[in-house]
């Protein structure tokens, strides 16, 4: 592509800080920005990212529709929720307006197993208007591309075993509610860990009514499979509390979560496969202690036995510069929600992003 990469901001929160900063550093322009919250709305985009004003001002999401229409952008950044249901409408409208998006939220990454149905009329809408659509973040490359790379090298795999940790204060209010932050115990069983108990068929049936909420490994061990060829014959997951063991205050909520209550939770999917090969995979999300840190660390059981720790990644940056360098890949791929495992990887952009973008 010869002109700079034309994007469009929808949601202007914790992760745009980040998100639009390295658009415009990798040579690419942002020419609109849109949020919901009244309280960030009129604002300059540059105030969002701590730099000089970049004559970009947040509008009302309500003028998100008519504005794409004039604006046409190559790509919309949605970064505002976690589940298809929560950015379904944002990603139509994008569809609808033959506008390319890719969103931070965790089940976009590979809704497929989770929200089909919605996800079928999405891909329906971006097949239709010529345009992709596709879900990025740090799970797509620490808990996918850079796993399936450590499978290439093996002889043998048996079981693949998955714990990634990270602070809910980090990514916002709807992030940490969806973890049970603030929770007493009893309602986090009743809101959060509903389906510990469920069979894979019970889960199954819900899936199919529209109305399971997974944890991220639900999609992430989906992604996984699907990209190294494995068939799935079961899955579940199971929600546990992390219990607050003193008063500790989350500013995030703006509450003081009490001695006893939950500061998040683990979320712990096991997946069997028919070719054998059997994954339980965690993560945790909470309000964190002083002194924690994010974590991720992955094994094989198999031949040889192997083992990776990332030590104190950077969750939110990383997700956004992952997000961002899926950029051109995005504008390459066939129109339809494309997850990233159908895709190439990431390219490290030391031109402008426009000059990796392979279409004419």
């Amino acid at each position: 592509m010869e002109r700079k990469i034309r994007v469009v901001q929808y949601g202007c929160g914790k992760m745009a800080k980040f998100l639009m900063r390295y658009v415009i550093e990798h040579g690419g322009e942002i020419v609109g920005a849109y949020d919901a919250n009244p309280v960030v709305v009129g604002k300059d985009i540059g105030e969002i990212m701590e730099v000089d004003n970049c004559n970009v001002i947040i509008k009302d999401a309500k003028d998100f529709d008519s504005d794409l229409k004039i604006l046409k952008p190559d790509v919309c950044i949605v970064a505002t929720m976690s589940t298809i249901k929560d950015i379904y409408e944002s990603f139509k409208i994008c569809a609808e307006n033959g506008v390319n998006a890719i969103s931070t939220c965790e089940e976009a990454l590979y809704p497929w197993n989770s929200s089909p149905k919605l996800t079928e009329e999405l891909d329906k809408l971006a097949k239709e208007n010529n345009c992709t659509l596709s879900g990025s973040g740090y799970p797509d490359m620490y808990w996918g591309t850079l796993i399936v790379t450590l499978a290439g090298s093996l002889h043998k795999i048996s079981k693949i075993n998955g714990s990634s940790s990270y602070n809910v204060e980090d990514y916002g209010i709807a992030l940490a509610e969806g973890h049970g932050a603030g929770l007493t115990v009893e309602e986090f069983n009743k809101e959060v860990g509903l389906y510990n108990e469920y069979s894979y068929e019970e889960i199954s049936k819900i899936i199919e009514r529209g109305e399971y909420i997974p944890s991220y490994m639900w999609n992430q061990n989906g992604w996984l499979c699907e990209k190294l060829g494995l068939t799935i014959i079961s899955q579940t997951q199971r929600c546990e509390p992390h219990i607050a063991p003193k008063d500790i205050y989350s500013s995030t909520l703006d509450m003081t979560i009490k001695k006893g209550d939950c500061l998040g939770m683990s979320a712990i999917v096991t997946t069997t496969t028919e070719e054998g090969i059997t994954f339980e995979t965690e993560c945790i999300g909470k309000v964190y202690e002083e002194g924690e840190v994010d974590k991720n660390i992955w094994s094989f059981e198999g031949e040889p036995a192997t083992s990776i720790v990332v030590s104190e990644p950077a969750t939110v940056e990383l997700t956004c510069a992952t997000l961002v360098n899926s950029i051109p890949k995005l504008i390459d791929a066939e129109p339809g929600y494309i997850t990233t495992n159908h895709m190439r990887n990431n390219d490290y952009m030391i031109k402008p992003m426009n000059e990796y973008v392979e279409t004419k």
